[in-house]
């Protein structure tokens, strides 16, 4: 199975993605956490990070404990990338592909037909490419989630290319 996913149609320029790499990027997204509201609860973690702050800070100052090290943190991070879930929005590639004026429909082509979306909603798309730390081979490269995840439960999956129309 090609993993590699063309962006074509009605574009300035026409684009690979190649969902394999995108682990590395820093742009991805954590899915696990990114459809929870957790955007819109970052007051309240900025609220529990502080109070872990003023703990560690305090347990320094009086030599109890070690702070967590740099290792420490890479450590996690590694492990992070190889049970998460992550995404990545499609909305840098199709600035990238630059869509030319005339162009108003998105296609999301599968195995199973298209899925026609309208141009201004593809922006807001989120590309699944990795399910607990692995790639998505059986129905992928990549499944296709609206920005507002109503199709969560239901992704577009078994995706082969993307057609601006």
């Amino acid at each position: 199975m090609d993993r590699i996913i063309p962006i074509t149609g009605k574009v300035k320029f026409s684009i690979t993605l190649d969902p394999g790499v995108w682990i590395f990027d820093d742009r991805k997204i954590d899915l696990d956490t990114y459809f929870s509201g957790q955007k819109e609860e970052q007051p309240q973690e900025e609220d529990e990070i502080q109070k872990i702050s003023a703990y560690w800070d305090r347990e320094i100052q009086e030599g109890a404990v070690f702070p967590p090290t740099l290792k420490t943190e890479k450590k996690f991070a590694k492990e992070k990338l190889i049970t998460g879930t992550f995404a990545m929005p499609l909305a840098p590639f199709l600035r990238n592909a630059e869509a030319l004026p005339e162009a108003d429909a998105f296609v999301v082509v599968t195995e199973n037909g298209e899925v026609p979306i309208p141009l201004e909603q593809a922006h807001e798309l989120i590309l699944c490419f990795s399910k607990d730390g692995k790639p998505l081979k059986e129905d992928g490269p990549v499944h296709v989630y609206f920005g507002d995840g109503s199709n969560r439960q239901n992704p577009i999956t078994h995706v082969r290319q993307f057609i601006v129309r």
